[in-house]
């Protein structure tokens, strides 16, 4: 019972590299290739020629109440905030604020602190209950469409879910489901000034032509 090992088995989907498993989970690729060894050999999971598969779905349950048990006893932290959600085993793409921190690689941040960090998702509307339940479980605060205020929640990281009765557009940047780079610029333009450093950011780091591509978005000057 190691939280390196559960959040390993919490966070494999069908089709996962070791590779997308030590993203997701913010650990080194050696160690988590270590710990999926381990795993392999008390078949709990399996690694086959294509993807890492969990095979034990009763170790699954109980290294979700372990994880669970942690994160209502402990503050969640930031950088887990990340890898929460991909326990669930529902699809969702990080949006709003947080596209915006996914696509300039973490070098953007607006409107939040350590005393009141929300998280902005993507989920299909037809899941909506069964994150909201899952958050429950981890102690965490959960809204739907809209930011609460701070004195509303009663820990610093707590979830924005924005449904989607639609498919989601999902891209993977560094272990993070995020919409796609034209919709995150698009929510940026909406507010440009607040988003002009990271919009600077993502011209340089994607090359991304802003000013000609999203001209009819732009706000007037």
């Amino acid at each position: 019972m190691n939280p390196t090992a559960a959040k390993i088995v919490l966070a494999t989907q069908r089709g996962d590299s070791i590779n997308r498993i030590s993203d997701k989970i913010g650990t080194s690729y050696s160690w988590v290739y270590d710990w999926v060894e381990r795993l392999v050999d008390k078949n709990i999971i399996l690694n086959t020629d294509s993807d890492i598969r969990v095979r034990d779905y009763e170790m699954r349950r109980r290294y979700e109440e372990m994880m669970g048990t942690l994160y209502r006893r402990d503050e969640v932290s930031q950088e887990d905030a990340y890898v929460i959600p991909h326990f669930t085993g529902m699809e969702f793409a990080y949006t709003e604020i947080d596209a915006a921190y996914v696509w300039t690689n973490g070098g953007f941040q607006i409107a939040r602190g350590h005393d009141d960090y929300p998280v902005f998702i993507e989920v299909h509307d037809r899941d909506v209950d069964r994150w909201i339940e899952f958050f429950e479980r981890f102690g965490v605060d959960t809204t739907v469409g809209e930011r609460p205020d701070a004195a509303d929640v009663d820990r610093s990281v707590h979830y924005v879910l924005f449904p989607q009765a639609e498919d989601i557009d999902v891209e993977w940047v560094d272990g993070n489901p995020v919409i796609p780079l034209d919709d995150a610029i698009s929510q940026m333009m909406e507010t440009r000034p607040a988003y002009e450093p990271a919009l600077e950011m993502i011209a340089d780091e994607h090359g991304v032509d802003i000013d000609a591509s999203h001209h009819d978005e732009m706000t007037a000057d």
